[in-house]
């Protein structure tokens, strides 16, 4: 194997399987050990504008981002094809949605970003993750929505349906995805080995509180408290 050929092995193969364990087991070891730091550092009581808007662009869009993938990625395409719904369609319907919510995520992490960085109060209040984890996810929308522009050149669904079955792979711990990037453009490989990036320093910064947000959803099926009185 040449050179070249390790080192996609170690980025599209190995790496993703570490960033993913580093990601679950990371996450668990810091709510078991550190629970305190378990929160998202809000700066709000430091200045409240333009914090709403772009917070609320910010996780509208990436809550669309995160779904659309969950969804579109790992959904085998023989589901896509029983519900009429060909590579082609699906492939222009992530394209639209994707570029929708992308650029909504881009327009409030541009918001947060900018605040974090020109208020002298909330800058000195910033660890140096807080800074790192808004260039990391402005890097990634940037990518995104580029590859937007790769995949128009190619309606055809043939590139989506290789990324889709490597990240099947991936999870389902099957051999052989690393060779369906081979012809993928560079794009969507650096899409992908930041993507799981982010994955992997996601349990030492304050990312760690979205695990919180999708708990809180058991909240609606906890059953009653009864409170008696004395």
């Amino acid at each position: 194997m040449e050179l070249s050929g390790y080192v996609n092995q170690f980025f599209f193969g190995y790496y993703p399987h570490l960033a993913l364990a580093v990601f679950l087991v990371g996450s668990l070891l810091r709510f078991d050990r550190e629970q305190y730091t378990w929160k998202s550092d809000s700066s709000e009581l430091l200045r409240k504008d333009p914090l709403r808007l772009g917070s609320n662009l910010f996780h509208i869009g990436i809550l669309g981002i995160f779904f659309g993938h969950l969804v579109g990625l790992l959904t085998p395409a023989a589901v896509w094809h029983a519900i009429g719904l060909p590579a082609p369609a699906k492939q222009m319907i992530a394209m639209v949605a994707g570029g929708v919510a992308g650029l909504l995520c881009l327009i409030g992490l541009a918001i947060l970003l900018n605040r974090r960085l020109s208020d002298p109060r909330i800058r000195g209040t910033s660890r140096t993750t807080d800074i790192v984890v808004l260039v990391l996810f402005l890097a990634q929308l940037l990518l995104g929505l580029y590859s937007i522009t790769i995949s128009a050149q190619h309606r055809d669904g043939g590139e989506m349906l290789k990324l889709m079955d490597y990240v099947q792979r991936v999870v389902t711990f099957r051999a052989g995805g690393v060779g369906l990037l081979d012809d993928v453009s560079w794009v969507f490989k650096a899409h992908i080995l930041l993507g799981f990036t982010i994955f992997l320093v996601f349990p030492f910064t304050r990312l760690v509180h979205i695990w919180s947000g999708f708990a809180s959803v058991f909240y609606l099926l906890r059953p009653y408290q009864v409170v008696r009185t004395r």
